[in-house]
């Protein structure tokens, strides 16, 4: 089942992100409270979670983004595309990638963009599979205090 992430989801969504990037979960404190009822709470920050067995097994996170130009459109940009190892090869990372791109059509969104920290072929493609591409647009990244 695909839908937003609800305020119940925080732990599920936390434990997925490990299969992400992250090495741990983060303690419990009021900075990670503060920060979930951000994301839950903005209109513009869509979590999307597709869930098995009651279990979430893959998310991504689709944000709009007002802008001033292309007729005062907004754009969309997604992020943290992420299923559990058990569960890939399933189409269920695709279906959140549609799911965010419902959205973005619903807002009236000019484009969507995505970036990808991999270099494995395999997740390219499946990408350019999502409808995504590489040569329109080049990204720079500046990583701060990281």
């Amino acid at each position: 089942m695909i839908r937003e992430a609800l305020r119940e989801d925080l732990h599920q969504v936390l434990e997925l992100y490990l299969c992400l990037h992250e090495e741990a979960i983060p303690q419990e404190s009021e900075h990670l409270t503060r920060t979930w009822e951000q994301i839950i709470q903005d209109e513009n920050h869509h979590l999307i979670v597709n869930e098995m067995d009651g279990r979430i097994v893959s998310s991504c996170v689709c944000v709009i983004i007002p802008n001033l130009t292309r007729n005062v459109r907004p754009y969309a940009f997604v992020e943290n595309v992420v299923t559990h190892e058990d569960y890939r090869k399933r189409g269920l990372a695709s279906a959140c990638l549609a799911y965010a791109k419902q959205i973005a059509q619903e807002k009236h969104c000019y484009k969507m963009m995505l970036l990808t920290g991999s270099k494995k072929p395999e997740t390219l493609e499946f990408y350019r599979q999502a409808g995504y591409n590489s040569t329109d647009k080049t990204a720079f990244i500046q990583w701060i205090d990281m």
